[in-house]
């Protein structure tokens, strides 16, 4: 896109997710390498840094509708920079403690927290409604080239300058994002809040909104299933190809990386398949190619079939960003502006909360059923995320206007 605001926005967005890629990797790097942790203190430590939407992610959004988006998102980043600043230094005075990389787990998975609900709630006011799925395309695109690269970044970085040092850098790219979002021009309206107002009834009023919608309870529905499913069948999948099939690491990371480059395919394709389609028949169409992919992966072996299914599943990655970046659209086409912040903390409270869910069913699916079955029974499920969007009908969308004191683009 043209605009300068969103070009602003997608730089900022670059430096974070690409810092984030990092981050989950270098973090329980510094408490095995540098404080000899457990498996069960890394896993508490992994733990902190997810948790956070689903114990803050409600009261978050409406927070964030409370207030201008953008300085938001600028404090968000700032504070994780400052706590991640904290381990290199701790480290450099021999004073770096488990407790310590709780606490910036915690702290940095709060900001994360802001910083997304932010940031989907201040797309439409940036770009306007009508480039939505065009900007989403751009984001989710971003998105995927740090899934497939940063990793790989992250371990050629660790390897470099020891992992208490990349956690460093991934402060200086969080610093680096929070520079670029201020540079922002746009004007934001100030939020119009009831003084005195109880914040509970306001994230009530979010969770009705979206019950009640006719449309937006059926996409949290749909991508919650989804996701039960594809993190079910990850589970089974990683266990089928490092355990039964006793593949190397850096095969199993280049199979991985072919489904990054799907969904960078698919990132591309979303905004064509819109136009096309318009945003919830994509969704659906989205769905409808990822589905049937699915069931291909069991039939992994350690042979050409490997990358015969790698190559299936980067078709399922492609369908699976059609169908979220669509989702996102839309449901921030359908919301008003006031409501946003508390609309996308309810919806990603609904569809993250599944994700852990599904890790505990693929880890007992491929414990007590094998990991093959265990992955078709998860493909089962995916298929089933049809369901809500098929079900009772199409209701009537009906686009939601921004605020006549908006600027308009």
């Amino acid at each position: 896109m043209a605009d300068p605001g969103f070009r602003l926005l997608f730089t900022a967005d670059a430096f974070s997710q690409a810092a984030s890629r990092i981050l989950v990797l270098a973090l329980p790097l510094v408490a095995i390498s540098g404080l000899g942790s457990s498996a069960a203190q890394v896993g508490f430590l992994t733990a902190c840094l997810t948790v956070s939407p689903l114990v803050i992610g409600l009261p978050a959004g409406a927070w964030v509708d409370r207030m201008r988006r953008r300085p938001i998102m600028v404090l968000a980043d700032i504070v994780r920079a400052a706590a991640l600043l904290s381990v290199p230094t701790a480290w450099w005075l021999g004073a770096l403690t488990m407790w310590q990389l709780y606490a910036v787990a915690l702290v940095t998975g709060v900001s994360t927290v802001f910083f997304d609900v932010g940031y989907q709630s201040y797309l439409p006011h940036l770009v306007g409604r009508d480039h939505l799925v065009e900007a989403n395309s751009q984001l989710q695109a971003i998105a995927s080239v740090s899934a497939v690269g940063g990793p790989s970044l992250g371990g050629l970085l660790i390897q470099a300058v020891t992992a208490p040092y990349a956690v460093a850098v991934n402060a200086l790219g969080f610093l680096a994002s929070g520079c670029f979002l201020a540079g922002i021009r746009k004007p934001e309206p100030r939020p119009a809040t009831t003084a005195g107002s109880s914040l509970w009834p306001e994230v009530m009023g979010g969770i009705r909104f979206v019950i009640g919608h006719p449309l937006l309870w059926r996409i949290a529905a749909s991508a919650a299933i989804f996701n039960l499913a594809t993190s079910a069948s990850d589970i089974a999948l990683l266990v089928l190809l490092a355990g039964d099939l006793d593949l190397p690491p850096g095969t199993i990371g280049l199979f991985f990386a072919l489904a990054g480059l799907g969904g960078l395919t698919g990132a591309v394709l979303a905004g064509r398949v819109a136009r096309r389609l318009d945003p919830r028949p994509a969704m659906i169409a989205g769905l409808s190619l990822a589905a049937p992919c699915a069931f291909a992966l069991p039939f992994a072996q350690s042979d050409w079939r490997l990358w015969v299914v790698g190559t299936v599943q980067a078709v399922l990655a492609a369908g699976a960003v059609i169908f979220n970046v669509n989702q996102v659209s839309l449901r921030q086409m359908l919301c008003p502006d006031e409501m946003l912040g508390r609309m996308n903390a309810t919806m990603r409270m609904a569809v993250w909360g599944t994700v852990p869910l599904g890790s505990v069913l693929g880890g007992f699916l491929g414990t007590y059923v094998g990991v093959r079955p265990a992955i078709v029974i998860a493909a089962g499920i995916l298929t089933i995320s049809l369901g809500p969007l098929l079900i009772g009908g199409t209701p009537r969308i009906t686009v939601q206007a921004p605020p006549r004191n908006e600027p308009q683009d």
